[in-house]
């Protein structure tokens, strides 16, 4: 979620995604209604020196499948999985060989949501 995208998607009056930070008011709505063809997910992770917290949640065909699930700071991950991880695997990601879903996908490129958006990371400026 970009600052750009937070401001974007107000709604007067309209409740934020529970436990979420970064997710604006009526931003739940948009995901509820939105056609995707198969489940989505919004997920939240902050980090530190290896310390932070996950929330994620998914949808699909208008209604919560998902969550929201936390992880708090210093909370022990679950023995299904971070939330993002269970996210993910809601979505069809597989860990494979990899330590979690999240690295399997990739997640851990980078450190920062503006990194991904990057023009040399391949993403439209």
């Amino acid at each position: 979620m970009t600052d750009a995208l937070f401001d974007a998607v107000p709604a007067a009056g309209a409740v934020g995604l529970d436990g979420f930070s970064k997710a604006s008011a009526g931003f739940a709505r948009l995901l509820t209604a939105c056609p995707a063809s198969g489940p989505l997910a919004y997920v939240e992770a902050e980090y530190f020196g290896g310390a932070g917290t996950q929330t994620a949640q998914v949808w699909g065909g208008g209604k919560t499948l998902l969550g929201p699930l936390s992880l708090a700071e210093g909370e022990p991950s679950p023995t299904t999985g971070t939330p993002i991880s269970q996210a993910l695997r809601r979505l069809g990601a597989s860990k494979g060989s990899c330590v979690d879903e999240f690295e399997a996908v990739g997640l851990g490129r980078h450190r920062d949501t503006d990194d991904w958006l990057s023009p040399a990371n391949g993403a439209q400026a």
